[in-house]
């Protein structure tokens, strides 16, 4: 167990007035316990409260071996629910995430095992938001592969190549550039013309051809955490707009970059870039947040948006990637960033030029 965590969410629970929580969101076991399991359908639970119990709820076919948290195993024919209830305190609420399947909430709420039940995920989002130390060296580090890897695969590319050939390319770059074996964060966007003014096109066997922009959206896991980044460039001499709408893009990103800083709110920095855009023209065409946060999970809780008034904290790290798609004009820029949150204002973990680039 990774104590100052569970310190941190049972912290948060008290606050919240929740007594205990069943935590089934994989990557929340994974960031509390360092123990990963893909169950698929079968029940996989980590239950807290505010006296410090913990016991982990787990089929027996994923043994393991880990002497620092009470295991409850159950078979496929036993229901993990019953087990739990063993030890849930019935005359006080239970907490729930938002990822726990109907069908085992219902078990429990038929079961009576608690005396109410609560969505409870903010316990342990707003937590794995601010990354303590040892998270942070491993999302610079992952960013650092990602902006080796993007300078690799812009040198790469090529006019004639199809989007699905660059794809492929970066599985392999990624892994000699030192990613985890599962490489990728997200599925990459390689989306060339028409399809870059589709802000999340499915790279396919469009050929790269010899005038139009390259949309670039990428990220690999290092040691269990995300990068991320997009970088837009073009093939053959862009016309004037294409070049406006990069250089508005690329200037939006820098505006929200800029104003970072402890205190703000999220959507300060979506009205930022939202409101440059705008003020050039191009309001309507920027469709999508401003950003995302990020961390063991490429989308974790919180973004960057007009809606999220929360405050920045230090330690937090989101996304910032404004963009502009002009369907009927075939032209789509987006530029994407990551930055933490700092004591200082902030750092970007990506250094990979914006300038620019014309091949």
């Amino acid at each position: 167990m990774n104590i100052n965590r569970l310190k941190r969410v049972i912290n948060s629970m008290k606050e919240k007035n929740i007594y205990q929580f069943v935590i089934t969101d994989r990557m929340s076991i994974y960031y509390l316990t360092n123990i990963n399991i893909h169950s698929g359908e079968r029940f996989f639970g980590l239950y807290i409260n505010q006296d410090n119990e913990v016991h982990l709820i787990n089929n027996q076919l994923f043994p393991l071996n880990n002497n620092d948290i009470d295991i409850l195993y159950y078979s496929d024919t036993e229901s993990a629910v019953k087990k739990l209830s063993k030890f849930v305190h019935k005359d006080k609420n239970i907490g729930i995430d938002k990822v726990m399947t109907s069908n085992f909430l219902l078990e429990m709420m038929e079961l009576n095992i608690a005396e109410s039940y609560l969505n409870a995920s903010s316990c342990i989002d707003y937590v794995r938001m601010q990354k303590d130390e040892e998270e942070i060296k491993k999302m610079i580090k992952a960013s650092e592969i990602n902006d080796k890897s993007m300078n690799d695969i812009i040198n790469f590319v090529k006019a004639g190549m199809k989007e699905i050939d660059v794809l492929e390319e970066l599985k392999l770059i990624y892994k000699r550039n030192g990613a985890d074996d599962a490489v990728f964060s997200f599925e990459p966007i390689i989306a060339f013309g028409a399809n870059a003014a589709n802000p999340h096109y499915s790279t396919g066997d469009t050929i790269i051809g010899d005038n139009g922009c390259l949309v670039i959206d990428m990220g690999c896991i290092y040691d269990g955490y995300c990068s991320d980044m997009t970088r837009t460039i073009f093939f053959g001499e862009p016309n004037e707009e294409a070049k406006n709408i990069y250089n508005i893009v690329k200037t939006a990103n820098e505006r929200a970059i800029d104003k970072v800083k402890e205190g703000l709110k999220f959507s300060d920095i979506d009205n930022e870039a939202r409101s440059y855009i705008t003020e050039k023209g191009y309001g309507e065409y920027f469709t999508h947040r401003t950003g995302h946060c990020i961390g063991m999970d490429v989308h974790e809780y919180g973004d960057v948006s007009s809606i999220h008034h929360a405050n920045l904290k230090e330690g937090m790290i989101f996304s910032i990637e404004p963009g502009i798609y002009c369907k009927d004009k075939s032209i789509g820029v987006r530029i994407e960033d990551l930055i933490l949150v700092t004591k200082d204002g902030h750092k970007n973990l990506n250094s990979f030029t914006k300038e620019m680039i014309i091949k």
